[in-house]
């Protein structure tokens, strides 16, 4: 495997490249990185959706129908629809389903620190993180807009970090071949 990797250490290096230009992009236009991310998301739906539905129609064999498989595929071709017509709306209500999550996941961290206290020290930690969590989720009530800009902030610094230490892989992974060719094989 370490050979096959070293001979194609380019093509790890450019996976990094790649990266590193999607992060620099997610920070240079952040709207048109919402965008296409938001349609990709549409594009997968509509077509597990259709996929999911055809499971459930084509090739049945005996037995009860699979409703919950071809209801899922309904709803994820409806999900595709919509995002495409709205996209908009589509990364507004991932948002919300961010917070509410975070509030949700914050209120029960509080109420499991709560019950910790009598049983360990230092159970404040697990409430501060609830407590965070729910801040979170009410800023990004609050703030829709600058909570997706700020989820590309994260996605684009994830990718830029990512990026910057898969080309380092690949250049060390140079040095391997360059080193393995040498070797008597």
């Amino acid at each position: 495997m370490l050979r096959t990797l070293a001979q194609n250490w380019w093509a790890i290096a450019l996976r990094g490249v790649c990266a590193v230009l999607f992060g620099v992009g997610a920070f240079a236009w952040p709207g048109l990185t919402l965008t296409v991310l938001v349609l990709l998301y549409g594009a997968y739906a509509l077509v597990e959706g259709v996929l999911a539905v055809a499971c459930a129609l084509v090739g049945r064999q005996a037995g009860p129908f699979p409703w919950g498989v071809f209801l899922a595929g309904l709803a994820g071709v409806a999900v595709g629809i919509v995002t495409f017509l709205y996209p908009g709306l589509t990364a507004l209500a991932l948002v919300y389903l961010i917070a509410a999550w975070a509030i949700i996941r914050g209120i029960f961290e509080i109420i499991a620190a709560v019950h910790l206290r009598k049983e360990m020290e230092n159970e404040w930690l697990l409430a501060l993180s609830g407590l965070l969590s729910v801040v979170l989720g009410v800023l990004l009530v609050v703030a829709p807009g600058a909570g997706a800009l700020a989820v590309l902030w994260w996605i684009g610094a994830f990718a830029i970090v990512f990026g910057v230490l898969t080309i380092m892989l690949g250049v060390r992974l140079k040095g391997v071949r360059d080193r393995l060719e040498h070797l008597p094989a």
